[in-house]
């Protein structure tokens, strides 16, 4: 393997660059210099006529001469017949200064005659001495131009490196990054094995006569962790590593893209074995479809790509790895069969998964001993990588805000909350009434919970406003992980969501902007029920709704008549109404329950699971929480009326 990377003696072909720019740049300088010159003169000859000094030296005798330029090197000067013409008639001579000359004397001589004298020099001496400053100083000034354009040139390429590729290249010292810091993708990293295993050892498979794949895809959602796949891979293997993202090869210039892919792929076969990584490979990799207009640039970029993909050989180590979030906007071409022809899913971490995870990003971090990791993947369900390696160092900080020098178990959950709802809003001061709906919004959604089967359990109720612009919110911790969802269980999700818009009528009979997203989504959820899971009996088994982005988890859009669009407005609707009215009946059934845990909310502001269904389970006896105030009684009144 080439280490020349990393090498910090120069080889003598790096050594040979310097003499080399240097000679170029003093060969150019000399060049322009002169050039300049012998320009300068011809526009000179161009506006002046030559004479002889004998002829100037006539003309002052007679006293002919209007006007009289003395420089450096030369006399310029008019003759009175040439002077009373117009300006575009005149005719200027110029003659050489013989050596010797004195030419201040004779400046002098013609001020005496009369004759203007324009300019001339007050001392010979300072006047050599100034002209070979000029050019010292216009020389030193080209040469520092051309130094820099033939280094630029040199190092970057043509254009200031316009064609050249932009990938760094990454050493195992320098990534630092293996396997081991990588948590919770073991399928992923499984299928990478292989190709490690064929950089160390490419002879095993040779013999048996089988080929590695040229090229691999690493999909999954955003924060995943496909680039950090990536870069262990070649901790792994040990190997350069060639980085590089999509957009990098897309310039305003037709035909710089292609170069640049050109240059990647010679760069990678001079230190072979090596992997190539092309992140957001979607960039340029787009399906060359004429529908929206084509961009000859990028179609230019990805047949190169394909190009070369086909034309090196994989059994000299060259391994092209390219990572994207959307492989369903990928060119045909670039994922068939001997190209980006193994696909590898970087999916969310399940349970065990994020309790690894949390164990690698915890590895540096001080922790107390009432850590308990497991609580924290179980409350994470969904959460990708950089989502806990986010919730870590946000407990980290919190840590050392309150002076403590290791991570507690609280520091971790309100990290966790954070994440999810903001930070809490110390400034911003509730009415009486607006802290009395939000209770009774919040409970309404923990009650819906608590008392239906298929839910998962409330571990966390406040009314304290956060920085997401929420007024308060219910956490529900899953006690399980679960993959497949029944409809009863989606039923029972559909009225939790709308368990705070029930409380506000049955109690206060309003209806307050509070409720917004809970409304947004529980309309999403009936939507997927509708159009995605064939969950409606109006529909049945059709699905005419379907995701665009499956791992951008964008919104479901319809692919349907308008009778059907229309048909699956209504059957939303039906839904939502009657879990609306289901829920409503539910808190009628247990109102005294509502006003109970409500008031104890107020009271305490944040309440846990346990303090819930300790209401909960003892629902009918009378608690000191329970006994009715002049509050109370008259929420019954305004609900009864």
């Amino acid at each position: 393997m080439d280490n020349s990377h990393n090498n910090p003696d120069k080889s003598p072909k790096e050594d040979g660059k310097k003499p080399k720019s240097l000679i170029t740049s003093l060969i150019i300088t000399a060049v322009i210099i002169l050039v300049f010159t012998m320009v300068y003169n011809m526009i000179v000859s161009s506006r002046y006529t030559e004479a002889t000094y004998t002829q100037f030296a006539q003309e002052m005798e007679k006293g002919n001469l209007a006007e009289v330029e003395i420089r450096n090197d030369r006399i310029i000067y008019l003759t009175k017949d040439q002077a009373t013409l117009p300006a575009g008639q005149q005719k200027a001579y110029y003659t050489g200064i013989p050596l010797g000359a004195d030419t201040l004397a004779l400046g002098n001589q013609l001020l005496d005659m009369g004759v203007e004298v324009v300019d001339y020099p007050i001392q010979e001496d300072n006047s050599t001495l100034l002209l070979i400053l000029y050019y010292v100083v216009m020389f030193g000034g080209v040469f520092f131009l051309m130094r820099m354009i033939t280094k630029r040139m040199s190092g970057d390429g043509i254009m200031g490196g316009m064609g050249a590729s932009k990938a760094k290249v990454y050493m195992e010292k320098q990534t630092g990054v293996t396997f081991k810091d990588v948590a919770g993708q073991d399928e992923a990293k499984e299928s990478l094995q292989e190709i490690i295993d064929f950089l160390h050892n490419p002879q095993k498979y040779a013999d048996i006569g089988a080929k590695l794949p040229k090229g691999a895809l690493l999909v999954g959602s955003p924060g995943t962790g496909k680039t950090l796949l990536a870069k262990a891979v070649a901790g792994e293997a040990n190997v350069p590593f060639f980085s590089i993202s999509g957009s990098d090869f897309v310039e305003m210039f037709v035909g710089v893209g292609a170069s640049r892919v050109r240059d990647l792929f010679q760069q990678a076969a001079k230190v072979a074995p090596c992997i190539i990584f092309i992140d957001e490979i979607d960039a340029v990799g787009r399906s060359r479809d004429s529908r929206y207009g084509s961009n000859s640039e990028q179609e230019q970029t990805l047949n190169q790509l394909l190009g070369e993909i086909d034309g090196f050989d994989s059994s000299k180590g060259i391994v092209c790895l390219a990572a994207t979030n959307r492989p369903e906007i990928l060119d045909k071409a670039l994922l068939r069969p001997g190209r980006f022809d193994r696909r590898i899913i970087v999916d969310r971490p399940n349970l065990q998964g994020r309790l690894d995870t949390l164990k690698v990003h915890t590895r540096k971090i001080k922790l107390a001993e009432d850590v308990d990791l497991r609580k924290i993947a179980q409350a994470t369900a969904g959460a990708v990588g950089a989502d806990l390696a986010n919730l870590v160092n946000e407990a980290a900080l919190r840590a050392v805000r309150h002076k403590r020098k290791a991570v507690n178990q609280e520091d971790l959950m309100v990290s966790f909350e954070t994440v999810i709802a903001g930070t809490e809003k110390k400034n911003t001061v509730l009415t009486d009434m607006e802290k009395r709906i939000v209770a009774y919004h919040e409970v309404g959604h923990a009650l819906v919970a608590a008392l239906e089967n298929h839910s998962q359990p409330v571990s966390k109720i406040t009314i304290v406003p956060h920085t997401t612009g929420a007024l308060g919110y219910t956490m529900q911790m899953p006690e399980e992980e679960k993959y497949l969802h029944t409809l009863q269980e989606l039923q029972t999700e559909l009225r939790t969501l709308v368990g705070g818009r029930a409380a506000e009528e049955v109690v206060f009979g309003v209806q307050t902007t509070g409720a917004a997203n809970d409304i947004q989504r529980a309309t999403a959820l009936a939507k997927n029920m509708v159009a995605q899971y064939g969950m409606s009996k109006a529909l049945g088994l059709m699905a005419p709704g379907s995701v665009s982005h499956q791992y951008l988890e964008t919104q479901t859009y319809l692919d349907c008549s308008q009778e059907t669009a229309a048909l699956v407005d209504r059957e939303v609707q039906k839904m939502l109404s009657t879990a609306l009215e289901q829920v409503k009946e539910l808190l009628r059934q247990h109102r005294s329950l509502l006003d109970e845990v409500s008031l104890y909310l107020l009271s305490k502001e944040t309440i846990t699971g346990e303090e819930l269904m300790t209401y909960v389970n003892r629902e009918g006896e009378t608690t000191p929480a329970a006994q009715e105030t002049p509050e109370t009684s008259e929420n019954q009144e305004s609900s009864e009326a």
